[in-house]
């Protein structure tokens, strides 16, 4: 699936819920499902900076796609960084690159979060960009 539709698929899931009590309770059900990165992955160069939460990501290049595992240590976060690996997971780095998450704004996650909080997330795109523009450079 393209990043696009997989945007849109989580925009129309969002719309299901009637307050942001259960979109908090859908995100942090979300990062019980997350991919999480290898305990040898969990170090201070892995760690995102900007997160008000500890935050490791990791990323695989394999077949012209990025894979992407990681985990937190505050719940709601590890369910962010799952709803952004739900989007950018297993796509190329050109289509990470050239694709917004959109899908932030429409359903209004950032002004339902924290500042600090609201921070992690822009750090979090900003370090999946990163990883997209290290590799689209090393084997392109």
């Amino acid at each position: 699936m393209i990043i696009k539709e997989i945007q849109e698929e989580i925009i129309a899931e969002f719309e299901m819920f009637d307050d942001w009590m259960q979109r908090y309770e859908y995100i942090i059900e979300m990062g019980k499902s997350l991919p999480l990165v290898q305990e040898q992955y969990k170090t201070k160069e892995n760690l995102i900076k900007g997160c008000q939460s500890k935050v490791w990501l990791h990323a695989d290049y394999m077949d012209g796609k990025l894979t992407f595992t990681a985990d937190s240590d505050a719940i709601l976060t590890k369910g962010i960084i799952a709803l952004l690996l739900r989007v950018f997971n297993n796509q190329s780095p050109k289509d990470i690159l050239s694709e917004d998450p959109f899908f932030i704004d429409e359903i209004g996650l950032k002004e339902h979060l924290s500042p600090t909080r609201a921070n992690g997330l822009t750090s979090m795109v900003k370090q999946l960009k990163l990883y997209a523009l290290a590799y689209q450079a090393k084997y392109n």
